[in-house]
């Protein structure tokens, strides 16, 4: 990624590297789409089942787009919706019946799920060879013992991020703001171990976390997971530090739709001191949505005893 790696400058006193998301997503779903090319040669279509028990917009909206990424790519979508109201058996049993489709490689059940239902239980019920989130505690496993079946799709972003924009990792001293199962402990994982967007020294900060706005000041890589809009303030950055904000918030505003999305940094102070950084929209989520099509595939190779090569 060459040309995005030396990218637009825009803002900050020295020239502050916009990380475009949309651009390094489209170079991932260009390389998932030839991949499932050599797949149909092998008699193999890719399947990505969503399945949505929820009556919440936003999850309607996040699945809708999950299956327009899959037809631009030639992945197979099958989409499930089940009633909010209804048992939870009901979802286990969709389940149960998704892991033994054959044309089904991958399964996706959209979170957050109603409050009558075990959501632990949601994620042990996926067959790990098909849980292409990387949620399954057999896939949480191989993940923290450096043999990843399927990396997180954002924390896998992430790091195909600093990978494009040539964010060296290795040595640097990097803080995760944010200690959930889906980003922030995965995300400190990736990072501390051996290999290629590894090798970091890696700190995970919390609410209980003392000094924040020390630790903030010394580290080299800073990724903002945290769920609150503009909680990083560009005041507290090291000079030159990589910024990447995981977050999106709604929050009001006076605009035609009532509100904008903020991430978890304040944008214009950081950018002010940062050396690179995402923007909210268009920088990590793009990426996640990609990385989901790249486990699908991936998964569809490992079950069809197919070989290719994802880089």
């Amino acid at each position: 990624m060459t040309e995005t790696s030396d990218g637009d400058v825009d803002g900050g006193a020295d020239g502050t590297r916009i990380i475009d998301g949309e651009a390094v997503a489209a170079d991932v779903r260009d390389d998932v789409a030839a991949h499932v090319e050599t797949l149909g040669e092998e008699g193999v279509t890719p399947g990505l089942a969503t399945v949505l028990m929820s009556d919440d917009p936003a999850s309607e909206t996040y699945v809708s787009m999950k299956q327009r990424d899959c037809e631009e790519v030639g992945i197979e979508s099958v989409h499930v919706e089940i009633d909010a109201d209804a048992p939870a058996e009901e979802l286990y049993e969709t389940i149960d019946d998704l892991n033994e489709r054959e044309d089904v490689h991958g399964i996706l059940v959209q979170l957050p799920v109603p409050d009558h239902v075990d959501k632990r239980r949601v994620l042990r019920q996926i067959a790990p060879v098909k849980d292409v989130d990387g949620f399954h505690p057999e896939n949480v496993g191989r993940l923290v013992a450096g043999d990843a079946r399927f990396k997180p799709c954002t924390p896998h972003g992430v790091q195909k991020l600093l990978a494009a924009y040539d964010v060296e990792t290795e040595g640097a001293d990097a803080v995760v703001v944010g200690r959930s199962d889906i980003v922030g402990k995965p995300m400190a994982n990736l990072l501390i171990q051996k290999g290629p967007v590894g090798n970091a020294t890696t700190t995970v900060c919390h609410s209980r976390t003392e000094d924040l706005e020390g630790k903030l000041a010394t580290a080299d890589i800073v990724i903002a997971a945290v769920g609150v809009p503009e909680f990083v303030d560009g005041s507290t950055l090291k000079e030159g530090a990589t910024v990447i904000d995981v977050g999106i918030n709604r929050v009001d505003a006076d605009t035609e739709k009532g509100y904008e999305l903020v991430g978890d940094v304040e944008y214009e102070s950081a950018k002010e001191t940062a050396g690179a950084i995402t923007p909210v929209p268009g920088g990590v989520g793009p990426m996640t949505r990609a990385m989901l099509l790249y486990n699908t595939v991936k998964a569809a190779g490992l079950q069809s005893d197919v070989s290719i090569d994802l880089d």
